[in-house]
């Protein structure tokens, strides 16, 4: 209810400060290179990445720099990976579910989900994202039947350079209570896991966002990259 009521408060600030930010943060592209193939040696392993602007690797020039590039590099030496990516910038929990139940259906062994911002710049309350997230994850164990999901829980956005107080503070709250939504979900799956984007961690570590203020850095997706990766490997 606080929430509610602070969003209503806000709305006068957040107008002038979203069109703001939307005319002033640079524009990033999604990075270039592959975005399906076969890759390392060893055990056969097959990977799906889908989500956002984030998934999509946007803050660096080329997939093997992003996310999908910090996976394969980690697990090639041990596993032959047969791997995709389906992410585009600015896509929604809605319309994630929309492209995945336009694409193949086919088995995975990971499903890599990173989905949440763009609700979160909606304003999206977290009782009803998360019954998208349900609907999500009950689409990618359908068509996928993934035997492991990692999803990247929302960032704490509050901690964006690109983006204003009380912007920040608000879309803060919202991936806050978002990811205390997220974190329960997870608990009832067995086959289910959740990294959480830890910028404090990093700017302990030194590392920075890219140069947007707005997305990862190379250095963040490779960490992002480990997490993801030592959770396979205690999978398979």
């Amino acid at each position: 209810m606080l929430l509610k009521l602070s969003t209503f408060a806000l709305i006068p600030a957040l107008l002038i400060q979203g069109n703001r930010v939307k005319k002033n943060t640079l524009r990033l592209p999604e990075p270039a290179g592959e975005r399906e193939g076969l890759f390392g040696q060893g055990k056969p392993l097959s990977i799906l990445i889908v989500g956002d602007s984030a998934a999509a690797g946007v803050g660096v020039e080329h997939q093997e720099e992003a996310l999908t590039g910090a996976i394969l590099n980690q697990l090639q030496q041990d596993y032959q990976i047969r791997w995709k990516l389906q992410a585009k910038t600015g896509d929604t929990t809605s319309k994630v579910i929309r492209v995945l139940s336009e694409i193949p259906a086919e088995h995975y062994d990971v499903v890599v989900t990173s989905v949440g911002v763009n609700d979160v710049t909606k304003l999206m309350p977290a009782d009803v994202w998360i019954k998208k997230q349900q609907q999500l994850y009950s689409e990618i164990e359908a068509r996928f039947s993934p035997e492991l999901i990692i999803a990247a829980g929302v960032p704490p956005m509050n901690m964006f350079p690109a983006l204003p107080n009380p912007l920040a503070w608000l879309f803060g709250r919202y991936a806050k209570a978002m990811n205390r939504e997220l974190d329960n979900m997870v608990k009832k799956k067995a086959n289910m896991q959740w990294i959480e984007y830890d910028i404090q961690k990093y700017q302990n570590m030194n590392l920075q966002m890219a140069k947007d203020g707005f997305h990862p850095s190379k250095e963040v997706y490779t960490l992002w990259g480990q997490e993801v990766a030592s959770k396979i490997r205690q999978t398979f």
